[in-house]
């Protein structure tokens, strides 16, 4: 059944951006306005869509969390042996967007991922709820599962496994760094003229341009 979509419009008009109005630097940048997005209560500000590629160059997405952001990079976790942990170790390019709808706005950003010191990793993991460790040992992150109730299964076999012991961080489980040299900030105008603002690494300088909506 085909369904015409043409007449779902959404006319933007909260906010502008221009190239005096950002930071020179755009860590800057995004720590203002993901500081907006957390006031403006937009739903889950973390999540962010992660796009990587197969050796054969063929693309996959998905939602992760970030959990850290620097002028070294954003960082997030994941299992290393999932499907977009495996895209990584044989190609690291990969692309980030933040889509905050509440504020109009999102942040593309390019570049490439590196996997966090294990001693990061081992910090972050020692942080997480009792439920979230004992998932981490239990699922075999994007392999075939033969039923919900093998998954149950693995979780009892581990909740039994770490009873009365401190869970350690599983060896195939840990953190990934993605680190810019493309950011760009969207801002949803009028008509469909929305304001893109775009920083690019260059000679380890960060470029500022405006891209046309």
């Amino acid at each position: 059944m085909h369904h015409n979509l043409s007449g779902l419009r959404k006319e933007y008009s909260v906010q502008d951006l221009s190239e005096e109005k950002v930071n020179p630097s755009p860590v800057v940048q995004f720590r203002h306005w993901f500081d907006e997005a957390v006031n403006a209560a937009v739903n889950e500000p973390t999540a962010m869509t992660l796009a990587t590629a197969d050796p054969e160059g063929h693309p996959s997405a998905r939602i992760v969390l970030l959990k850290d952001f620097s002028a070294e990079g954003l960082s997030f976790y994941s299992n290393y042996e999932s499907k977009k942990g495996q895209q990584l170790t044989h190609n690291p390019n990969a692309a980030l967007v933040f889509f905050w709808p509440e504020l109009e706005r999102q942040v593309r950003l390019e570049g490439k991922v590196n996997i966090l010191p294990s001693g990061e990793s081992d910090s972050y993991f020692s942080t997480r709820p009792y439920e979230s460790k004992i998932g981490a040992w239990a699922s075999r992150q994007s392999s075939e599962l033969s039923s919900r109730e093998s998954l149950k299964n693995k979780v009892d076999e581990f909740t039994s496994r770490f009873k009365d012991q401190t869970i350690p961080r599983p060896p195939f489980w840990g953190g990934y760094r993605f680190v810019p040299h493309l950011i760009e900030f969207w801002q949803g105008r009028p008509g469909r003229l929305h304001d893109r603002i775009q920083y690019r690494l260059q000679d380890n300088k960060w470029n500022i341009s405006r891209l046309s909506p």
